[in-house]
């Protein structure tokens, strides 16, 4: 017999950006996943700047295809600030990710508020 999980489960993500894509959530398999909030907060001393993707990884004709989807791209936050990269909420279907990148020499750390439902 299957192993039953939570119909809805709360979960927090936090990460340290840098200069090259952090692969931050993949959905798991017989899930969807809802991104409620994605907080960037700029703690250096000067502007930085962030961007924020949607992966998608389709199985087309047998072959695997990842389609990256730039949200926001270098997304300005001022020095010992926040902004939230999202406006509403995202749909993440099973197997779908998002990543996030900081511009050069940037101070940025990410909070991402999800909530993954069971598709069992």
């Amino acid at each position: 017999m299957a192993t039953l999980v939570p119909l809805n489960t709360f979960k927090t993500i936090t990460a340290n950006l840098y200069d090259s894509p952090s692969l931050l959530y993949t959905t798991p398999s017989e899930s969807a996943t809802i991104i409620l909030t994605a907080q960037v907060v700029n703690t250096g001393d000067a502007m930085g700047n962030v961007t924020f993707y949607h992966r998608s990884n389709l199985l087309i004709n047998g072959s695997r295809v990842i389609t990256d989807t730039e949200l926001v791209q270098r997304f300005e936050i001022p020095k010992n600030d926040a902004a939230s990269v999202i406006v509403g909420k995202i749909v993440l279907e099973e197997d779908q990710a998002v990543l996030a990148k900081a511009g050069a020499n940037a101070s940025m750390k990410i909070l991402l508020s999800l909530l993954e439902t069971s598709l069992q």
